[in-house]
């Protein structure tokens, strides 16, 4: 079995894994709950699991919202000055929100670049499959 070592178009991956489908036919779902990948798109069939992402996406989170609220924490104290309570709730709510809206988009991104980089078994022509518990080797 040989290995693909060429890549496959990154930016198309990418806005796809952003959009939450498949980086290859850009139609069929890449998570079928809040950040469980699909087994395969059900469009196209590309195998999805082989996505490993782990905490990735929870740290690219965390470093995007942190500089945005902090960004947005300066501007409201500057221009506004409202009051510390008032203040805290607000950054607060916003960076959960934010946070919640973004963490599967970035997973989605996450998933797209691997698939692009044909990394973690997304450039094997084929995949072995795992052999069934009462196999006898």
């Amino acid at each position: 079995m040989t290995e693909i070592t060429t890549n496959r178009p990154l930016k198309p991956a990418l806005l796809k894994g952003l959009r939450l489908r498949c980086p290859k036919c850009g139609e069929g779902k890449v998570l079928h709950s809040y950040l469980k990948v699909e087994h395969s798109c059900s469009e196209c069939g590309e195998e999805l699991h082989h996505a490993r992402a782990d905490d990735g996406p929870a740290y690219v989170t965390i470093l995007l919202v942190g500089h945005v609220m902090g960004f947005a924490l300066h501007i409201m104290w500057s221009w506004f000055r409202p009051s510390p309570l008032f203040m805290a709730l607000s950054i607060s709510a916003i960076a959960v929100i934010s946070a919640l809206l973004m963490l599967p988009r970035v997973k989605g991104f996450m998933i797209g670049y691997q698939w692009s980089k044909r990394m973690n078994g997304f450039g094997n022509a084929k995949t072995p499959t795992a052999k069934p518990a009462d196999a006898v080797s």
